[in-house]
């Protein structure tokens, strides 16, 4: 029993490491182009892939090739993320600036005046750059803890899906007041997502201020 319980910690550790405050805000900005809920709990398990490819990428360096990083890197990389909170936010405001309900009807949306399916890659693209931002604390934990390789990427796949699950239930639970049958009334709409944009934006500013100030 002792042997499986760090990884039994790997799955609750990845839930609730998607719950994270620049986490939310990101998968919030993207489920707000939504209006089904199985649309968004596709970007949930999208980020989540994105996130578990960064992380064992990042595992497979480290673990295998014992790689040490500077700390300077990864503040970086978590500026990156930040940066990146404050482009998803303005892009949001930008796209609620062309389209009055700050969304598509149905499963497309209008591309050069042609539908064009929804795609999740946005989810994917934005999970890979935060799995990349988060990934030093995390290979140091599993450096400290596990001594194997091969277990050290299996906590690490563990973990990823952990996340992957717990992001679809953030991503769910997002989507259900931009549901159309809740949100009839455009005002309201154009109000959550608003809101959800000036979150992310705030929250990617404070990432920046505290990761490259000084």
């Amino acid at each position: 029993m002792d042997i499986l319980l760090p990884f039994v910690l790997a799955l609750a550790v990845g839930f609730t490491h998607a719950f994270e405050a620049d986490h939310l805000v990101a998968v919030s900005s993207i489920v707000t182009q939504r209006n089904n809920i199985w649309l968004s709990l596709k970007d949930g398990a999208f980020w989540g892939l994105g996130h578990t490819s960064t992380i064992l990428l990042v595992g497979v360096v480290f673990i295998a090739g014992r790689v040490a990083s500077q700390v300077d890197t990864f503040r970086y990389l978590e500026a990156g993320v930040g940066l990146m909170l404050v482009v998803l936010g303005m892009v949001r405001l930008y796209r609620l600036r062309l389209l009055p309900d700050g969304s598509a009807t149905g499963h497309t949306h209008l591309h050069n005046g042609q539908p064009r399916p929804h795609t999740h890659r946005l989810a994917y693209g934005v999970g890979l750059v935060h799995g990349l931002a988060g990934s030093g604390a995390l290979m140091l934990s599993v450096l400290t803890q596990i001594r194997e390789a091969g277990a050290g990427l299996v906590y690490l796949l563990l973990f990823g899906l952990g996340s992957m699950a717990g992001m679809m239930v953030a991503a769910s639970a997002f989507s259900i007041p931009f549901s159309v049958r809740l949100t009839a009334n455009p005002g309201v709409r154009t109000g959550l997502i608003v809101i959800s944009a000036g979150l992310c934006i705030g929250l990617g500013i404070q990432v920046l201020y505290e990761n490259l100030a000084g």
